[in-house]
């Protein structure tokens, strides 16, 4: 099984990846271990003097004023934990969880926070014996860290509240550790505030939401030439001298894998010969501006998490000088942002995809495809209610689009009186991320029968390939009208698992 190993230094997108929805195992480097014990060193020798040192010897929060004796500290830390573990709703999803705890491993590593190297090494364990704290949709104001989140996850490690096992029963935690020989923490000083302090639940959310959306954007590249196909489009609008003069890298890419998705095909532009026209709708001809305006909103998204990744995010902080500081980086707002940006740019995306279904259906506007792509249009509707579901999704993802950071609600007796609300942007753009694979399935589905039905004119081998690789994967072809809710999961779970991305790069070799 591959092994993380955690360093000072961060984590990469992929390690968290690894974790998360791989399973894979942690290793604590000694330089880790070693950055633990000194800044736990500061730590100890404040909480050792008089004076009253934020989240060492306070309460917290709009309590930070009161000095905490030695003999409650340890109690502090537990209450603060119990307190905060205060979530609601659904459960949030193992992988979600997997990587909450890994990114808090991540930045307790730094030798930032001053927790000591066995709750670190605990956390690690509990990560590699594929138990997974129960964790609840509500509780984040993506402020102060994603609280109370990370709070269900600390509670785990005390051996408290519940959790998943790696069989997926959920057990009271302490059984859990018990079984797997993992011994609950006793927090000391800052250790529970350092365990709750990060904007990791929203960070983890947006770095898989980016590796969901690289695969999606290149299937939407796909299935958008492949409805240019179906629809006797022309192919010069791609040209590369023409986005050249329009530098965007993300145009450039989307044109580039619509051209290669293309070479070879007998449709495109065959409607020159026998049914001019000057140019192809919006939706065909600005298939690669839509499309690449995403994928440069991706590449900024990028930017913001890897250097999330490189960041110690906590408060207090221990600074290499002894310093330990209070300070605002708990603040989820770079993340928000572009978190909610994505769900923009997934919502267009998917309502341009929307746009070319509904043309490759209307008799008027397909260029002598059957009405509703039916075998007898009448006496059959075709795909007619596919694309009402389709415009469902797209009318879902619209309504996901409104950010979520533009909101600030104060909280903690206005102690925290803006919030950047990021874990709730993370969460719709989760389900932004889903119906986006939804809505281009239906494209593809629509837009391969399409090309089947062009009887006489021979697609592209590129999506030739596609359409082979989708009926072996149980996408149906042209016929009469048959039960079509399986055939859609059949195309959902196709594009969404990368099949479909798979059988194109056969052919053309690796996708921008």
């Amino acid at each position: 099984m591959h092994t993380v190993v955690v360093g000072t230094s961060g984590v990469t997108a992929s390690d968290v990846l690894a974790v998360a929805r791989d399973g894979a195992r942690i290793e604590l480097s000694g330089e880790a271990v070693a950055a633990l014990a000194a800044a736990r060193e500061i730590v100890d020798a404040l909480a050792a003097k008089p004076e009253p040192v934020y989240g060492v010897s306070t309460g917290f929060g709009a309590l930070a004023t009161r000095h905490i004796s030695p003999e409650l500290r340890a109690q502090l830390q537990r209450n603060i934990v119990r307190s905060h573990a205060a979530g609601l709703g659904p459960r949030v999803e193992r992988e979600v969880v997997r990587a909450l705890m890994f990114l808090r491993l991540k930045t307790v590593c730094s030798g930032h926070t001053g927790v000591r190297p066995e709750v670190a090494q605990t956390m690690a364990d509990v990560l590699n014996a594929g138990i997974t704290p129960v964790v609840y949709e509500f509780g984040s104001l993506g402020c102060s860290g994603d609280l109370a989140p990370l709070s269900h996850c600390a509670l785990t490690l005390m051996g408290e509240g519940d959790a998943e096992g790696p069989d997926g029963t959920v057990r009271p935690a302490g059984e859990l550790l018990a079984a797997h020989g993992i011994a609950p923490v006793e927090l000391r000083e800052k250790e529970g505030l350092a365990l709750l302090n990060g904007t990791d639940g929203m960070l983890g959310m947006l770095i898989m939401a980016l590796a969901d959306l690289d695969r999606l954007y290149k299937s939407a590249d796909i299935t958008a030439a492949l409805s240019l196909e179906a629809l006797l489009g022309t192919d010069k609008v791609l040209a590369p001298e023409l986005h050249a003069i329009r530098p965007h890298p993300g145009q450039g890419a989307s044109a580039a894998n619509m051209l290669a998705v293309l070479k070879g095909s007998e449709l495109t532009g065959h409607h020159q010969d026998d049914a001019p026209r000057v140019q192809d709708a919006y939706s065909v001809r600005c298939a690669p501006q839509v499309a690449g305006a995403g994928r440069d909103t991706m590449a900024h998204a990028r930017t913001v998490a890897e250097r999330e990744l490189a960041s110690a995010v906590d408060n207090p902080v221990v600074l290499p000088d002894g310093r330990v500081e209070s300070n605002g980086n708990f603040h989820g707002a770079p993340v928000a942002y572009v978190l909610d940006f994505l769900a923009i740019a997934a919502a267009d995306l998917a309502s341009i995809a929307e746009r070319r279904t509904d043309r490759l259906l209307d008799k008027n506007r397909s260029h002598g495809l059957p009405p509703f792509l039916a075998d007898d249009a009448g006496v059959d509707s075709g795909l007619m209610i596919a694309q009402y579901t389709q415009a469902a999704l797209v009318s879902e993802l619209k309504r996901l689009a409104v950010p979520a950071s533009a909101d600030s609600i104060p909280s903690s007796a206005m102690q925290e009186d803006h919030v950047s609300m990021g874990w709730s942007a993370a969460r719709k753009l989760r389900t932004a991320v889903d119906n986006l694979a939804r809505v281009v399935a239906v494209e593809m589905y629509a837009a391969t029968r399409a090309i089947e039905l062009r009887e006489g004119l021979t697609p592209a081998p590129a999506s030739q390939a596609a359409i082979t690789a989708a009926r072996a994967a149980g996408v149906q072809g042209p016929g009469p009208d048959r039960f079509l809710a399986p055939d859609l999961a059949a195309a959902d779970a196709f594009v969404r698992d990368g099949r479909l991305v798979a059988a194109v790069e056969g052919v053309t070799g690796p996708l921008q």
